[in-house]
């Protein structure tokens, strides 16, 4: 009869055990275009679950990729879905063939989403996109979004860390390990900028400068990754 007891209490311990340590939110992927669309790709994860936490993650991936897909606009217009934005970005393809029909450019935007880490305190999601509007490239930006599970809200990055200035320091001398092996070129500047793009994957912390922010297109991406026992201290979650 014991037996049966421990037996019993156990698998129920183990339900609700389960039940606490599953996560609030899921992510599936999805593809996002629109009739007569044919120079937009958008693949991104969407979140699922608690409404109100899955809606403040998705609100702010769709914001990302309307930045993305903007022309020259001051303030992304939020009312606007993103079908609506693919529309105008093809109206806007249409127009420069119209007006420069001899012209061999061929636009393009790719835009992919993916889940990199995911944890109770913490998820974090990067945003790529590759848009080719003209000129003698195209580009490719990547951002890092990082969200509280609990409310789905963006955290800023300096809500990641308890000490930037200790960060900014171990950044430094990855920064100019990765300039130094690489042979990569950079614009002077009198002092160690820190990332605007920090993520969190499942060896590190993530650093991330697109093209231009601080060196050449011909540089290309600048990216490393900390590892946690070199930064964990600093870090405001677990």
């Amino acid at each position: 009869m014991k037996f049966y007891l421990f037996s019993f209490l156990l698998g129920v311990f183990l339900i609700l055990t389960s039940c606490v340590e599953e996560s609030k939110i899921t992510f599936n992927e999805i593809e996002i275009s629109a009739e007569g669309n044919s120079i937009v790709s958008i693949n991104i994860p969407k979140a699922e679950g608690d409404n109100i936490i899955s809606d403040n993650i998705n609100t702010t991936i769709y914001y990302t990729i309307s930045q993305s897909l903007s022309f020259g606009e001051e303030h992304v217009n939020s009312e606007k879905s993103l079908e609506e934005q693919i529309l105008e970005f093809n109206t806007e393809y249409n127009s420069f063939k119209k007006d420069f029909p001899n012209s061999a450019q061929e636009w393009e935007a790719q835009i992919d989403g993916d889940l990199i880490y995911q944890s109770e305190e913490i998820i974090s999601i990067a945003i790529s996109s590759y848009l080719d509007t003209g000129g003698a490239h195209g580009i490719l930006t990547i951002r890092f979004l990082n969200f509280d599970p609990e409310t789905g809200l963006k955290i800023e990055n300096d809500k990641l860390f308890n000490d930037i200035k200790a960060i900014k320091s171990i950044a430094k001398s990855y920064f100019e390990e990765f300039i130094a092996e690489n042979e990569s070129e950079i614009f002077d500047t009198d002092e160690f900028l820190l990332a605007q793009n920090i993520g969190l994957e499942y060896e590190g912390v993530v650093i991330l400068y697109n093209v231009y922010e601080v060196a050449p297109y011909a540089t290309g991406i600048i990216q490393f990754t900390i590892p946690y026992n070199e930064i964990s201290s600093y870090l405001n979650y677990n």
